[in-house]
């Protein structure tokens, strides 16, 4: 076997990337549990410091901290021992209100990563596994990791892109958000339009317990139901907005839930689609985000659909070519795409 020296540092230089950032997961999730983030924002700080601020352990924190700037997470002054963060590492990391929350995609990634025996076994045997079967941690981070991009988006770019929509909400329409989830982007709409009324559904109960409590925390419980249902069963309608954040690609038969969101919505009405940014052929997908898409996918997007009836398995990076393709089988007549952001497409459905 000829081996090229250069091609082969060029790979191992790659491989360190990957190991230390996959360490570094579970470090910034460490960090953001035990505060040591928002301390670090608050003033620069020595490990002693620090550890004194959060109620933490010197030695711990000491590691930790160098192991984060090394990571160029946070800032490291050899002249006085402390550590700081600038404030665009403050602002992706330590507000989960915010439009970018880093800890929360960690959380995610560290709780899929739990299921690796099972999702070997599946890749072996071709079952799937379904997403009520993983961690809690995916449930939660799935939350957090998605939440600041709605929070930063929905109500101020893609519900208004849509011909009409806002105008709707605003006078009182009837919403159905399918996959909802914990319900973030059900109680977001839910509170940015007070005459409007939403149904949100996701077919993991427990998610939607936590649905339902989100929506009282909010105070818009009188105004939302949640109901545990799939894409292809939910109840309700005539719909005048029809919403699937980030879902139709998990499903093992989108087409189901195409044609029963056609059937669900009024004459005039509306489905919003907000999938993945992807391009329709894998190099067009090949650069880092398609990257973290397709490592999520094989975890949870895939195994999800191929546990439910319907032969689909199209993946986090499907494109919007597949998307199309199903809202036009499923009868809807008008289909545009009508914003985007660097990890979002959204597009437009219509009878």
């Amino acid at each position: 076997m000829a081996i090229d020296n250069d091609r082969l540092m060029e790979f191992l230089g790659r491989f360190v990337g990957d190991l230390g950032a996959t360490m570094a997961a579970g470090n910034v999730v460490v960090g953001e549990r035990l505060g040591l983030y928002r301390a670090l924002a608050a003033a620069p700080r020595t490990p002693a410091d620090l550890a004194e601020a959060t109620g933490t352990n010197t030695r711990y924190v000491d590691e930790w901290l160098r192991g984060q700037a090394a990571g160029g997470y946070v800032q490291y002054d050899a002249d006085t021992g402390s550590y700081s963060l600038t404030e665009e590492q403050a602002f992706a990391l330590t507000d989960p209100e915010g439009p970018v929350f880093v800890p929360g995609a960690f959380q995610l990634a560290l709780g899929a990563l739990r299921a690796e025996p099972r999702i070997t076994a599946a890749v072996r045997s071709g079952d799937g596994v379904g997403w009520h079967e993983h961690d809690a941690e995916v449930f939660e981070g799935c939350e957090r990791f998605f939440r600041p991009g709605y929070l930063a988006n929905l109500t101020a770019a893609w519900l208004p892109a849509l011909d009409g929509v806002e105008d709707k909400l605003r006078a009182g329409a009837s919403v159905a958000d399918i996959g909802c989830g914990h319900g973030a982007s059900t109680v977001l709409m839910a509170k940015a339009f007070p005459a409007s009324r939403f149904s949100g559904s996701d077919y993991h109960d427990q998610s939607i317990m936590q649905a339902h409590k989100r929506a009282a925390d909010a105070g818009v419980a009188e105004r939302v139901s949640f109901e545990a249902a799939t894409a292809q069963t939910f109840s309700g309608g005539p719909y005048d907005l029809v919403t699937t954040f980030d879902a139709i690609h998990d499903m093992g038969d989108p087409l189901g839930a195409a044609r029963h969101v056609r059937e669900s919505l009024a004459t005039d009405g509306t489905w919003m689609i907000v999938e993945p940014i992807a391009g329709d052929t894998v190099s067009e997908n090949l650069n880092p985000v398609g990257r973290v898409y397709y490592g999520f996918s094989t975890f949870l997007c895939v195994p999800n659909a191929l546990s439910q009836e319907g032969g689909y398995a199209l993946g986090a990076q499907a494109g919007e070519a597949a998307i199309r393709r199903i809202a036009t089988e499923a009868g809807f007549t008008r289909f545009r795409r009508v914003s985007e952001t660097p990890f979002n497409l959204v597009y437009e459905a219509r009878p």
